[in-house]
């Protein structure tokens, strides 16, 4: 990871605080880049919720601005217990979920290609609950940041983003014997100008010590670790922990 990045509403929240400064100050972006010495590339993207603040960008701000930006630790986070709506879980039982994660699913636009990226999964203190922040995508506008409910009813684990009440969930399994998870992800595919397509996909995520080690981006068949790669994400479905319906008589898309 390049660095640790805030997640879900830490960012949020950071930006908010960044967008009342500028204007409260009638200062420009581009003055403030200077004065955090920050890109402007990378101050936009994160004012917009393209990329997820880092916690290096956030302080370098918090200096120039001469104030606090990230939110203060809650209650919930003294407590070390989720809030209810994300499952009541404590922290202490959730550790294992900790960590980096290759993640898999299939490429939307490529024939047989398979998206592979980095999902690192932590503890906020100041949010009192799990979040997740993905890095390393072909596609970094895309890149996700939210909340980890972990509800004992189903017992499986919920990796959900919401940007302005737009809504993308993962729905994962338990670890499996080696300590993959599997899941569907349901989310928004891009089209045309601005169509968005519903669209839902088998994933995979199996947590790494050594991302060196790891191929992100658009793999393809013929490229290095395709083979290994092809065949974690197919346990999805084969060894039973998704299953994708259609209608009777539904024809695969072109």
């Amino acid at each position: 990871m390049r660095d640790q990045e805030l997640i879900g509403a830490e960012a949020a929240e950071v930006g908010r605080r960044v967008r009342e400064e500028l204007a409260r100050r009638r200062i420009s972006r581009q003055a403030l880049a200077d004065m955090a010495r920050v890109s402007l590339s990378t101050l936009e993207k994160a004012l917009a919720g393209t990329r997820p603040f880092t916690l290096a960008t956030t302080i370098r701000l918090e200096e120039a601005l001469g104030l606090p930006l990230r939110p203060a630790a809650s209650p919930a986070s003294t407590r070390q217990t989720a809030p209810e709506h994300l499952g009541s879980y404590a922290r202490a039982a959730v550790g294992w979920l900790e960590g980096r994660y290759l993640t898999l699913r299939p490429s939307f636009n490529t024939p047989d290609g398979i998206f592979a990226y980095l999902t690192t999964i932590r503890w906020s203190d100041e949010l009192g609950h799990l979040g997740f922040v993905e890095s390393e995508r072909a596609d970094a506008r895309f890149e996700q940041a939210g909340h980890v409910s972990l509800p004992n009813l189903s017992g499986h684990i919920y990796l959900m983003t919401n940007e302005q009440g737009q809504h993308r969930l993962q729905t994962l399994s338990r670890p499996a014997m080696d300590g993959t998870l599997y899941g569907v992800l349901a989310t928004l595919q891009a089209g045309r100008g601005s169509q968005l397509m519903p669209v839902a996909a088998p994933v995979a995520m199996a947590k790494v010590q050594d991302t060196s080690a790891c191929a992100f981006g658009l793999i393809v068949p013929g490229a290095d670790g395709y083979d290994r790669y092809r065949r974690m994400l197919a346990a999805a479905i084969s060894d039973n922990y998704v299953h994708l319906y259609q209608p009777p008589g539904a024809a695969e898309p072109s």
